[in-house]
């Protein structure tokens, strides 16, 4: 075989090993995860976060359209350019495995899946907020949660892991350029101020604040562990 297709196959391979489980919970668990409604609550929070920290509302706007920046290219290149244009078959609808995928709740998706937007659109947004807000717990915790949501995609087999793989890269990319859009806009509009505090962030966001993301990011965890347990048990 090829180098590519050695790829391919590894990539198959890989994908049935962490895909599904003999697990009514863990399926359950999955589920609730990977859906798109049950993270609205760390979104208002973060909106919170910002609204709460940052003083005129052409500064909230920016970080608000910066952040819209990211899931419109993360998701609208992965969406409308890359899948139709590769044509790269989810595994939950691959003609070759996917009666060998373990599909949860007859869960198996659009036809194409390269890359993951999911993974594109959580990693981009984890990344913006680091670099925003400057908070190693924060920053953890929101790369924790991107990678969970990723993980949850190949658990559905919704993606293969080569998917995921790229929708990171271009979602840390997106990241990292909707950021620089940030800076260089509130560098024109806000004065530069370095918060020395060991209540702030050095970018001046408050400890506190930042306190009630992390809180609500472990709430939305717990409830997803009860869901699971309620719904698909």
């Amino acid at each position: 075989m090829t180098d590519i297709q050695n790829i391919l196959q590894f990539d198959q391979d890989l994908l049935l090993a962490l895909n599904g489980s003999n697990s009514l919970f863990l399926d359950g668990w999955m589920a609730c995860l990977t859906c798109g409604f049950t993270w609205i609550p760390l979104y208002v929070s973060l909106l919170y976060l910002v609204i709460k920290n940052n003083e005129t509302m052409a500064q909230i706007l920016l970080i608000l359209g910066c952040s819209l920046l990211c899931v419109v290219m993360a998701d609208g290149v992965a969406d409308f350019i890359v899948k139709p244009l590769v044509g790269r078959w989810r595994p939950s609808n691959d003609p070759f495995i996917k009666y060998a995928v373990r599909v949860v709740g007859g869960m198996r998706g659009s036809d194409y899946g390269f890359f993951s937007a999911h993974a594109a659109n959580t990693f981009s947004i984890a990344i913006f907020f680091c670099l925003l807000v400057r908070s190693k717990i924060l920053s953890t915790s929101l790369i924790v949660w991107s990678l969970v949501n990723c993980y949850t995609r190949m658990y559905l087999g919704l993606h293969y892991p080569l998917d995921i793989l790229c929708g990171l890269l271009w979602g840390g990319v997106v990241g990292i350029v909707s950021y620089i859009v940030y800076h260089k806009v509130y560098c024109r509009i806000a004065p530069a101020n370095n918060y020395i505090s060991t209540q702030y962030t050095s970018t001046g966001y408050s400890l506190s604040d930042i306190d009630i993301v992390e809180l609500v990011l472990v709430l939305t965890f717990i409830y997803t562990v009860i869901a699971a347990v309620l719904i698909y048990n």
